[in-house]
């Protein structure tokens, strides 16, 4: 695998993507990591900020390294129609499609060293018929025919300062998350999450803490079964497969800075109970990584705004650091 550049995909041009990627190239340009946004080159130049910035048109990855301290380099591939800030449309979903499909295959084909993903919103997408429940899944979908040596994601786990947390289950009403926990669902990404540490993030030795399910981890079968039944079983069975797991731990005692430095990721059951602690640690540059896919993709932690887009006050810092850390695990697997 190459070492750069990165392909950064715009994500949804009416949202603060053009506006963020200016300000990432703005901090990036002197010192990298080196990218070139797959998007439309006229929805960057209309973003807040970018009126003194020279987008150069590229045409292969490589023209990006030597034009990334000068310019920002684009792979300009044109919407049908322009869009206008804080207002989506599902007429823009088939060139975000292309923009993510573009970037992915870049980097299966190793032209590329990984892919950042700007934010996309998903009902805009629904309405043109997207048919997967987010960026995650459908990268999944998108690679899953390549070879890739190791237990197999897509896994999603988030970063912020000294935590890691990764995901059982991600989208799920609350509802319906006992129904969707297994023994095999906790084991696949307790091993995903243990390979992509030693792979990705040089642990030679992944620790992994197991959070509970219900408050107190259930009370020994007092408030709530899954803990004996589901969880229980499988940190005994990450343990007989050679990963140094534990728990099922409360998940309100899992992320005090003294408990955090005894292990190396969390396994958490459910969205709400691994981003809150990751966004209270660092509410602005928390960053989203696929773990156990044949490429590196991360993403800010954020969403589009909408309700900020086009303003000039969008913050581009988990864009950076989302770049950084790509670039960072992009040179381990080289």
């Amino acid at each position: 695998m190459r070492t750069g550049p990165l392909a950064l995909t715009l994500g949804d041009p009416a949202g603060i993507g053009p506006e963020i990627v200016v300000k990432a190239w703005r901090a990036l340009r002197g010192t990298g990591p080196a990218f070139f946004v797959v998007g439309d080159r006229q929805a960057l130049a209309s973003a807040p900020g970018a009126s003194d910035v020279d987008m150069r048109v590229i045409h292969t990855p490589d023209e990006a390294l030597a034009a990334f301290a000068d310019a920002l380099p684009v792979l300009d591939l044109p919407m049908q129609a322009p869009v206008v800030a804080g207002k989506p449309t599902p007429v823009a979903a088939p060139a975000i499609i292309r923009w993510i499909e573009t970037g992915v295959g870049l980097a299966l084909s190793r032209t590329v060293s990984g892919v950042v993903t700007a934010p996309i919103a998903k009902a805009p997408l629904y309405e043109a018929g997207f048919k997967f429940p987010g960026h995650t899944e459908f990268l999944g979908e998108l690679t899953a025919n390549a070879p890739f040596d190791g237990e197999r994601g897509p896994v999603m786990m988030l970063t912020a300062a000294d935590l890691r947390v990764a995901l059982v289950t991600v989208h799920e009403p609350i509802a319906k998350i006992p129904v969707a926990l297994s023994v095999e669902k906790i084991v696949h990404t307790g091993l995903v999450t243990a390979q992509a540490l030693r792979r990705d993030f040089g642990v030679e030795r992944p620790r992994l803490a197991v959070a509970g399910l219900n408050p107190h981890a259930g009370e020994s079968g007092g408030i709530g079964r899954e803990e004996v039944e589901i969880i229980e079983p499988a940190v005994q069975a990450l343990r007989e497969a050679g990963v140094e797991a534990k728990g099922p731990y409360p998940a309100d005692t899992l992320f005090p800075a003294e408990v955090r430095a005894t292990y190396d990721a969390a396994l958490c059951m459910y969205h709400d109970q691994a981003l809150i602690p990751v966004k209270m640690l660092d509410f602005w540059g928390g960053v989203n990584v696929s773990l156990g896919l044949p490429i590196v993709r991360t993403s800010p932690d954020h969403g589009t705004g909408f309700d900020i887009a086009g303003r000039g006050i969008a913050r581009a810092d988990s864009l950076i650091a989302a770049i950084r850390l790509a670039a960072e695990i992009a040179a381990r697997r080289a």
